[in-house]
């Protein structure tokens, strides 16, 4: 029975495999393109005799039509048919010949669109030009991009008059028609919303065009993108209501898909640095229709846990112009020291074309011990902040780019704080593109605290200046290079004590080598010092790494020697995260 059932499913799959194909091909003569677009036109060989027969007839027709659409009308075809074989063997042999080339284009625009410049600029792009091949899938390109051209710029009742070509296969030339109509050009007319779901004066900062500034596509683009930014809406939809177009307007219609009310999420890393973290991420995005919003965080490390909200308010502008009140409590190990701190602030943050500004104020309780010396401060600290960034390339990833950061704060006993000071600190990070695959990354960190000698060691471990981990001198461990100070214990020894330094001085050059698109390979070399004033000495650190590529940054996974140590041992730093 199993036999005859096998010999039966053996005979029904005969017709399949004798009809499988029922002739192959080759095309000689051309390559490249014209060789692709001829078997495109050609497509895949016959399965039946009824198929191999219409494709033989037709196969030098397809061939030429083919040809044509790149612009070659004059070609020779010859084909030579194997029928001996099965399947038939079938060459198709082709001599392209010269092409066709552009004599002559004339694009006329009539309407409004005949004194704008984009139509200027499109007609004078070199895809139809005096000379070149012609090519049909140009020129059909060409005609679709004359008229989104049009709609993009708000000639909605645009539309092609004419659209011809003029072929002489025997003169070898084309001559190009095109005649446009784009009609009236249309303005921005009512913004039609659910005005309970978003304040109107935040809109209106968020809109970049008025009413009855010509329509343009890219600016409502880039109003559905800002308005998507503030987080307010899971989504939102924003187009032009072209049903209701009269009188030279277009009213536009906004739609708008509410955010969660609510967000939580969780997350895990680690670090050389602060070791293994876990952090809760709880998020408000929209708490009114005024864009209030909050974001609170709960992280546990052994060495930095900590506890911060932050309540924002939109003011001028929803992305650009907000106000943020703050609460935070964290535990830090600056060195030998243990820090307690407890802060509020309120701080104004406003991005300008190039710079992100802040201007904040800022009230710092901070407690610490030095072995069996306790200590405990408070100031009230007004301070400024200037950030740029620049980016050539991804995100995490840059090919190249710029990244500076300056501070400035103070304190004051005359404003409630326990001493006065001023404290600056500024980071850049270059990164430059060598040549493909090679790239130079160079770090720099320089601060300064200026204190009286008798409030020295009132001066908070957070406003001190501490060296050394993997985002500063790798080769020595996270924050553990300082001034040194001998304390007197209890039992009467003595110990010492990384307690930090009222200036900073730290760089770094590192060369990376992309090894594929996933590994980069790294050199580096580090050196600086954090330093009470006249004290500097510097610590020299060098190493290698490999860096694996992630959406989120690089995890870079490096051993470093700390140059110069009595007893030098490699240290090990894993980090995560992009160079700026």
């Amino acid at each position: 029975m199993l036999l005859r059932l096998l010999t039966c499913l053996i005979l029904l799959a005969l017709p399949l495999s004798v009809h499988a194909e029922s002739l192959r091909y080759k095309v000689e003569g051309v390559e490249g393109e014209l060789l692709d677009n001829v078997n495109a036109w050609l497509g895949a060989p016959p399965e039946s005799p009824e198929e191999r027969l219409n494709f033989v007839v037709s196969a030098e027709a397809r061939v030429e039509q083919s040809l044509q659409a790149l612009g070659y009308y004059r070609p020779d075809i010859d084909t030579a048919i194997d029928r001996g074989r099965d399947p038939w063997r079938m060459t198709i042999v082709v001599t392209p010949g010269e092409p066709v080339r552009i004599r002559d284009v004339r694009v006329l625009v009539a309407g409004d669109a005949a004194s704008d410049d984009a139509f200027s600029d499109m007609i004078s792009r070199p895809l139809l030009l005096y000379g070149n091949v012609f090519h049909h899938g140009e020129y059909e390109a060409f005609k679709r991009g004359l008229q989104a051209l049009g709609q993009r710029r708000g000639y909605f009742d645009g539309r092609l008059l004419l659209s011809q070509v003029k072929v002489d296969p025997v003169g070898g030339t084309a001559d190009v028609l095109i005649e446009y109509d784009s009609g009236l050009r249309y303005r921005f007319g009512q913004l039609n919303y659910n005005p309970e779901q978003l304040e109107h004066e935040q809109l209106l900062a968020l809109q970049p065009f008025a009413a009855g500034d010509h329509y343009s596509a890219p600016l409502l683009q880039r109003f559905q993108s800002d308005l998507q930014r503030t987080g307010f809406f899971s989504s939102v939809v924003v187009g032009p209501q072209l049903a209701a177009r009269h009188d030279g307007v277009v009213p536009i219609e906004l739609e708008f898909f509410p955010a969660k009310r609510q967000s939580i999420d969780l997350g895990v890393g680690y670090s050389t640095d602060t070791e293994g973290r876990v952090s809760v991420t709880w998020r408000t995005p929209r708490i009114n229709r005024f864009g209030h919003s909050q974001e609170s965080r709960i992280q546990y490390s052994p060495v930095n846990p900590s506890g911060r909200t932050i309540y924002s308010i939109p003011l001028t502008h929803p992305l650009n112009d907000t106000l943020q009140l703050s609460a935070r409590l964290e535990e830090n190990e600056f060195g030998d020291i243990d820090s307690q701190q407890a802060e509020v602030g309120i701080r104004r943050e406003v991005k300008g074309e190039n710079w992100l500004y802040s201007y904040a104020l800022r009230g710092l309780n901070e407690s610490w011990d030095v072995g069996d010396f306790d200590a405990d401060s408070d100031y009230l600290l007004p301070g400024v902040t200037f950030s740029h960034k620049y980016r050539q390339g991804p995100l995490v990833n840059p090919l190249a780019g710029f990244s500076q950061f300056y501070s400035l704060e103070g304190a004051s006993e005359s404003l409630g704080s326990d001493v006065d000071l001023v404290r600056a600190y500024a980071n850049y990070v270059f990164v430059a593109a060598l040549a493909e695959d090679h790239r130079l990354v160079l770090r720099s960190e320089l601060g300064a605290v200026s204190i009286a000698d008798k409030d020295r060691d009132q001066l908070a471990p957070s406003l001190n200046f501490f060296a050394g981990g993997s985002q500063s001198i790798r080769g020595y461990s996270y924050q553990s290079l300082g001034n040194e100070v001998d304390v007197e214990q209890d039992d009467g020894t003595t110990k010492t004590f990384v307690v930090g330094g009222a200036r900073l001085l730290t760089a770094s050059v590192e060369y990376q080598y992309s090894i594929n698109e996933t590994w980069r390979a790294a050199v580096f070399a580090d050196a600086g010092d954090a330093f009470d004033e006249g004290e500097f000495d510097a610590n020299y650190g060098v190493g290698f790494g490999v860096h694996y590529m992630t959406p989120v940054g690089a995890i870079k996974l490096e051993l470093a020697n700390p140059v110069g140590d009595d007893n030098p041992a490699w240290r090990f730093h894993i980090n995560i995260g992009a160079e700026f």
